[in-house]
């Protein structure tokens, strides 16, 4: 028989999102955003994040069953997305899940955020190989970690971001750069016309004496910053030579520590998962690199790497066929959970349950 059908959703950051998976495959999924209410603001507003979840979760749903051709009486589990994330987006998805996990009496999952990241890979390219080097690079996170069973098995550190991520980077240096808001895709398509040897920006942690699999980034937005602030109005800087350096220099940065990893652990497979994978350099040099290393590199498609239901449904359908516990009554959000297995189900004190 097969697992039942597994609906996931998503509402950590300024994403609405809802997939349908059964036995790794993907059936159906949508997904709504806000950005464009928060690219005036510059970066992402809390309060008008939860408000859009709140405006967007039905609707999201239903599009994500008509894409599939289900009802909503065909769901057999609900997962959603438990952490991190903001705090007030995060619990209009899980109210909104524990409402149609009761309402359809179908067990519940608590996810991590970053497991779905992870999980969204095999959407495209099937199970994960046992081990798997990840490399987990978004607007907030900047990690590379050990997988093995993502379902049952804790996830390895190797190496985090000590201050930045790299999406954070991008979209800092955009801003003094005068690129709209999201950053990462502006300094992307702002690079495309400049010379990424044009600047000579540093690369952060990567000379001896440091930790191979740290990242840190503040240092490199700084130097962009510093860089731009050197041109005067009369003679601006030339924002897509700055631009392509200062991709060059994340590129650089994230792919040879994730080689370096993969090559030490002795790992024939790098995921490459989160926003930043949408990333056009970020993806050819991660092929380079690991062609040259015979390492085995796995990206999800464009549309799987930003925040989505889908990558939710299939880490609650991948923990369903392991038969793991559903999640509680008391489900809660933890807005700054480590990774450290795939379920995340944090709970209320029990005191303040009637």
């Amino acid at each position: 028989m097969s697992s039942p059908i597994v609906l996931g959703i998503e509402t950590s950051c300024d994403e609405t999102g809802a997939g349908l998976v059964r036995d790794g495959r993907l059936l159906g999924h949508a997904v709504a955003s806000s950005m464009t209410e928060h690219a005036r603001y510059g970066g992402v507003v809390p309060e008008i994040a939860a408000r859009a979840h709140v405006h967007a979760l039905r609707p999201v749903i239903a599009q994500a069953l008509a894409d599939a051709g289900l009802r909503l009486s065909d769901v057999g589990a609900v997962a959603v997305t438990a952490g991190p994330g903001l705090s007030g987006a995060l619990q209009v998805g899980v109210a909104g899940a524990k409402a149609l996990a009761h309402a359809l009496a179908v067990p519940l999952h608590g996810v991590h955020h970053l497991a779905g990241h992870v999980a969204a890979d095999t959407l495209e390219h099937g199970p994960l190989p046992d081990p798997c080097m990840v490399l987990i690079v978004s607007g907030g996170h900047t990690s590379l970690v050990l997988v093995r069973d993502l379902a049952t098995e804790p996830v390895v550190h190797l190496g985090d971001t000590l201050d930045d991520a790299a999406g954070e980077c991008f979209d800092k240096v955009a801003r003094v750069f005068g690129l709209p808001y999201p950053g990462g895709p502006a300094i992307d398509r702002a690079a495309r016309e400049g010379d990424p040897h044009a600047v000579a920006f540093p690369r952060p942690l990567t000379g001896p004496g440091h930790d191979p699999y740290a990242f840190s980034f503040s240092g490199l937005k700084t130097a962009a910053a510093r860089w731009a602030e050197r041109h005067t109005p009369a003679a601006p800087p030339p924002v897509a030579d700055g631009a392509a350096a200062l991709q060059e220099a994340v590129a650089d940065v994230l792919t040879r520590k994730a080689v370096t990893a993969c090559t030490d652990h002795q790992v024939r497979t790098l995921v490459v998962v989160g926003g930043v994978a949408a990333n056009s350099r970020v993806r050819a040099l991660a092929e380079e690199r690991c062609a040259a290393a015979g390492i085995t590199l796995r990206v999800p498609p464009l549309r799987l790497c930003t925040d989505n239901g889908a990558m939710i449904a299939a880490v609650g359908d991948l923990l369903v066929r392991a038969g793991a516990e559903p999640a509680p009554p008391t489900l809660a959000v933890d807005p700054s959970a480590p990774l450290e297995r795939a379920a995340l189900q944090p709970t209320t004190d029990a005191a303040l349950v009637p």
